[in-house]
Formats: C-alpha cells, structure tokens, sequence
C-alpha cells in the first residue's frame, strides 16, 4: 500500500513510501536536502519497518528538534499501525 505524508518541521515537503508485507519500498521525498534525501530513501528500501523506526527515530537536524530521518520513522510507524 502507497503512503503519503506531509512531514513538520523540516526542509521536506512531503514523504511517499509503500509498505509490503512489512517491509518499506519506494520511498521518495519532495523537497529537502535533495543527495540526503534520496541517499536516505536509498538505504531505507527493502528494510523492516522495525528496522527503519529503530535506526531512524530520534534523530535531529542542526538545532531542530526533529529532522527528515526522524520524520520518516513517524511516517513509517504511523503507516504500520494502519496495516
């Protein structure tokens, strides 16, 4: 299934992923540090939801209290609950 989801307090505008038997794939980000993002969305494919979560919730940006890692993890947690 194909999630959408409008991150809050970073450069990112809006994270598209797909979840598939618990695992994420085809994630994209539109807007944001554009060779982190997709580096980002790179190593994230093909991953657990657990996995992903785990490595990437907590993380911040500079002086920001979240960062576009961090608003990924929400995305893929929030994603799962709905499964």
């Amino acid at each position: 299934m194909e999630y959408s989801y409008k991150p809050s307090g970073v450069c990112s505008k809006n994270i598209t992923f797909e979840v598939e038997n618990g695992i994420v794939k085809n994630v994209n980000f539109v807007g944001g540090c554009a060779g982190n993002t997709q580096g980002l969305a790179r190593l994230c494919e093909g991953r657990s939801v657990e996995d992903v979560v785990s490595l990437l919730s907590g993380i911040k940006c500079g002086f920001k209290a979240t960062s576009c890692p961090d608003q990924l993890a929400k995305a893929v947690a929030k994603a799962a609950k709905q499964e």
